[in-house]
């Protein structure tokens, strides 16, 4: 199979989809593999390095995408990437159609088949291609939040750990799932007074048992949610639902019972969001103030941090396009369940439920 890897192009993605052991394993069983120049240059990939190990270099993300049966991606197409979408062709990407209608129409409208890693099933359960960036994500929530409180940046002026004699700053955590967790790890590191609410108990028996005394649970529902809106001067967005679109947990008008000053990081704002005031932002104008709030809503988070983010999304990715390559589409789903539940799109029509029910969409089940 012919595989592509085309640079990213949303802006402030320095993350590439694959390393140059990828390219390595993918020559050596007999696939083709191009890379767009400077596609890892984010990442501290060279062009070289991916050449010493098989792939053929190519100069635009024309070639990528006109020559390959499956492009192997990051981030979502952006508008300037639809054209090049050829019918029947594999994507296989981070797509999180449930944020964004026109996104869904038009790469529907283009007959690729669109493989998302977000609503990728492991044998446990799990989403295992979503897992290494939800842990960068809930990481970098606290060190974001952190800058943003500052009072320069327009936050309350609040240092998360407080010192002897100043209480530290209090953070509320909406989800207690990989974000939520990796969020709250940090968070007590800085000493910082955190609270996890879910609405699932036995996840919060599991999060108590294995958090730090400065974390506590709270079981999720609005009286909850308000309450500790009121206290917190730092809250994280951290809730989802696969492959649909986030919950709305906090209204515009919650934001009235908040501190001025107080901070936001809406993690789920790659799925629409679970604040009613969220709109996606980016890394070079990553805030901006509501009613006294400020927002920080990237939709692309784990995009800052290239280097460690590339390696830890090509770690559980390369052995899925290793599998779809030997086997082709067909093969991989009958293979795997869990795989065939990335496929969100093939044929021209929707195939996986949530995404046709966030858009009243007719759905139709994956076919070979």
């Amino acid at each position: 199979m012919r595989i592509g890897v085309p640079r990213e192009v949303k802006l402030d993605e320095y993350r590439v989809a694959m390393l140059p052991v990828g390219v390595e394993e993918l020559t050596k069983a007999g696939h083709e593999v191009l890379i767009e120049t400077g596609a890892g240059s984010g990442s501290g990939l060279t062009d070289e390095m991916y050449a010493a190990n098989g792939a053929r270099i190519v100069a635009t993300a024309a070639e990528v995408w006109g020559s390959s049966e499956l492009v192997v991606k990051v981030k979502e197409p952006q508008p300037q990437e639809w054209p090049l979408l050829r019918s029947g062709q594999l994507v296989f990407t981070y797509f999180h159609f449930a944020a964004s209608e026109e996104l869904t129409r038009n790469v529907l409208a283009r007959g690729v088949t669109a493989i998302a890693y977000e609503t990728l099933r492991g044998p446990r359960g799990d989403l295992p291609c979503l897992t290494p960036m939800s842990e960068v994500a809930g990481r970098m929530s606290i060190q974001e939040g952190a800058k943003y409180l500052e009072r320069p940046q327009l936050g309350r002026g609040i240092l998360l750990a407080g010192v002897p004699g100043v209480a530290p700053a209090h953070i509320a955590i909406l989800g207690g799932g990989v974000v939520g967790k990796n969020a709250a790890r940090i968070a007590a590191g800085f000493q910082a007074d955190v609270v996890i609410l879910d609405v699932n108990v036995d996840r919060l028996r599991y999060l108590e048992d294995i958090m730090p005394s400065n974390v506590n649970t709270v079981f999720s529902d609005h009286h909850n949610i308000r309450e500790q809106l009121q206290l917190a001067d730092l809250v994280i967005g951290a809730v989802l639902v696969e492959g649909a679109r986030a919950p709305r947990l906090v209204t515009r008008e919650d934001l009235k019972l908040m501190k001025p000053g107080a901070v936001i990081i809406d993690v789920a704002v790659d799925q629409g969001g679970c604040v009613e005031t969220s709109r996606p932002t980016t890394h070079s104008e990553p805030t901006y103030v509501v009613d006294g709030i400020v927002h920080y809503c990237v939709t692309n988070m784990p995009g800052a941090v290239g280097r460690t983010s590339t390696h830890a999304l090509c770690n559980v990715t390369l052995p899925y396009v290793e599998r779809l390559a030997k086997l082709g589409l067909a093969g991989a789903a009958a293979a795997d369940p869990g795989f065939a539940n990335a496929i969100n799109l093939h044929a021209g029509k929707v195939t996986y439920r949530p995404v046709a029910e966030t858009f009243n969409m007719p759905f139709s089940p994956y076919q070979p």
